[in-house]
């Protein structure tokens, strides 16, 4: 495009799930309506990277650049450490990127986002079917009222049952029979039993379910330009109304690109799409926000907007490695690019699908409701939270537990064999962090912090969750010890002590009983070993004004016109879930919302 203004109806900042959604449903109502996409990656079309659900991990390499890699302030609370945040910088955003798991949320939780945060429409009752419109569920033949049959984006098991998502789910059933299993973790209303975990892959190819392309490349709308590798700096308004916005090159995608500053001008919406990281610092550069956040960054105000980069949250997780015995099925081969795996494994899923090439390692888990009994284990951190929060809600779990048939750390940095990993994690943190512009460079990446750990009742769950499933792997069939250097220090004598061993031990052993010096280790190792979820939300919150929102239940942003924000900043609370889905349901929301003010039908 060239220097000269170009003009679009609507005006797509950001490139990811939920703007390729939105714009694909509209485009599909209207074809007179001229859409454009600004995105800062590259393209996605048929990269195996992309399509192959087993090289998820690939895209968190030092050299990708699929993500950009978010770098935290340092946190007292993480002993100084930057916690790093990998977020889609691709088509499709995370959709093209993500572990692909079907996580759905409690109904309570988009319940409370109508109720307690005042948005009329975006309760339970109006998102679930937002949620089936965009799937086909293949796990299942039947019909149900919580899942979908007809949507673009495909849900199964996925090309492979590890024998490691087996034993989880035989372990939770004889240690921890209270529970019970399920065959549909996901169904948004029951919580407390052990399943067999749901995918975004087809049952057919074993290709990814991600929106570019389900959505846009299979369409290739002509009213649609999609246009990669451009920054948005900021939006343009006149009278407070948006009526385009400013993009520049990114170098990282076009390295000899000019400084060259392009501008497109939006006849009736422009709409952020740029993310949790993305979006809020979008608007700051456009002169709304706090009025102390934009002077210190060298910005002159034109809307005060507290709430613009507050409220971000992520799921606190840890994922503990174990050892793994030879037998063990899992994805560590593809991993490290070892050529015989990439060979086999390619070769059966190109011919029908399946394998550990159709995988994301993830086959089982349980979404943890806290007993009596492990609520006094977890300790009186928590107990004003669960009272408060969690008593009266008996859909929302507190904690999500699951293998994982592989090492999920660094690869370069460990013995080449097979390991499985317990990964644990936060359902509704208390913990927030920020996001906020540092200047109008758009090159210049955010001021941030996680807020990981700064409430007691975060740290008291995943210091119990370390036990937990500590408990549950060295039941499992295939567990050969711990990977002791990414563990708790524990004392020379201590019961606790972590390394190899032989096998596991018997269901009925009893549980390691830990001293007040092996809970300081865990406590130490807590701190060191939380890391992102990849799941961050919340920095431009719809929620009323007053009490620190962005925008409102129509996504309007509050004190201008003409400017909408749509993707994961907008959730004025935490879901208990992997955020994918979730993400679908705010685009199908969106597309809707903006279908009925621009008189657009049939979306």
């Amino acid at each position: 495009m060239s220097s000269a203004p170009a003009e679009f109806d609507v005006i797509f900042a950001g490139g990811g799930t939920s703007s390729c959604l939105i714009a694909s449903r509209l485009a599909d109502a209207d074809p007179t309506l001229r859409i454009l996409i600004l995105e800062s990656g590259g393209h996605t079309k048929d990269d195996l990277a992309h399509i192959q659900p087993a090289r998820f991990l690939s895209h968190l390499a030092p050299t990708s650049t699929t993500v950009s890699f978010m770098v935290a302030n340092p946190e007292p609370a993480l002993l100084g450490r930057q916690t790093v945040v990998p977020c889609g910088n691709c088509v499709g955003g995370g959709s093209s990127v993500n572990f692909m798991m079907y996580t759905r949320a409690a109904a309570s939780d988009y319940d409370d986002w109508e109720t307690k945060f005042g948005n009329p429409g975006w309760g339970s009752k109006d998102l679930i079917p937002l949620l089936k419109k965009t799937e086909t569920y293949e796990v299942a033949p039947g019909r149900d009222d919580v899942h979908g049959y007809a949507g673009p984006l495909r849900v199964s098991y996925g090309g492979i049952f590890t024998n490691i998502g087996k034993e989880f789910l035989a372990v939770g059933a004889a240690y921890d029979p209270q529970r019970g299993s399920t065959d549909d973790p996901n169904n948004l209303f029951e919580v407390d039993k052990y399943g067999r975990w749901q995918k975004w892959i087809s049952a057919k190819t074993g290709k990814r379910s991600d929106v570019p392309h389900h959505f846009v490349y299979n369409k290739n709308h002509p009213n649609v330009t999609l246009t990669v590798g451009h920054l948005v700096k900021r939006v343009l308004f006149e009278d407070k109304r948006a009526v385009g916005v400013e993009y520049v090159r990114n170098k990282k995608v076009f390295p000899d690109a000019s400084d060259e500053i392009l501008i497109a001008k939006a006849k009736r919406l422009v709409v952020l799409s740029a993310g949790t990281f993305g979006s809020p610092v979008i608007l700051e550069r456009s002169g709304i926000g706090a009025k102390d956040i934009l002077a210190k960054a060298g910005i002159e105000q034109l809307v005060d907007l507290p709430g613009v980069g507050e409220n971000y949250q992520d799921h606190q997780v840890i994922f503990a490695p174990y050892l793994a015995s030879d037998d063990a099925e899992t994805i560590d081969g593809i991993v490290r690019s070892n050529e015989a795996d990439i060979k086999q494994w390619g070769a059966q899923w190109l011919q029908d699908g399946s394998g550990l090439m159709a995988s994301n390692a993830l086959d089982a888990g349980v979404k943890i409701r806290p007993t009596p009994a492990e609520l006094t284990a977890i300790g009186p951190a928590f107990a004003q939270k669960w009272a408060q929060y969690y008593a009266g809600a008996p859909d929302k779990a507190a904690m999500w537990f699951g293998p994982v048939s592989m090492l999920v750390g660094d690869p370069s940095a460990t013995p080449a064999r097979k390991y499985l990993s317990l990964g644990y994690y936060v359902m509704h943190p208390s913990s927030l962090g920020f996001v906020h512009a540092r200047g109008a460079d758009v090159n210049v990446p955010p001021a941030f912090e996680t807020g990981f750990l700064r409430t007691p009742d975060d740290f008291a769950l995943l210091a119990w969750g370390y036990k937990r499933s500590r408990e549950l792997a060295r039941r499992m069939r295939s567990y050969r010890g711990e990977l002791a250097d990414a563990h708790p220090v524990f004392k020379e004598g201590s019961a606790a002590r972590c390394g190899p061993t032989d096998g596991p031990v018997p269901l009925d052993a009893p549980d390691i009983v830990y001293t007040p010096e092996d809970e300081e280790a865990i406590a130490e190792y807590t701190r060191k070993a939380v890391q992102t979820a990849w799941h961050s939300l919340g920095t431009c919150a719809m929620k009323p004004r007053e009490q620190g929102g962005v925008v409102d239940a129509q996504l309007n942003v509050y004190g201008v016109t003409h400017l909408k924000v749509a993707d994961l900043s907008i959730p004025p609370s935490n879901v208990a879930a992997n955020t994918y889905s979730t993400t679908l349901a705010v685009a199908e929301k969106a597309a809707l919302i903006i279908a009925a003010e621009l008189g657009i039908v049939g979306v």
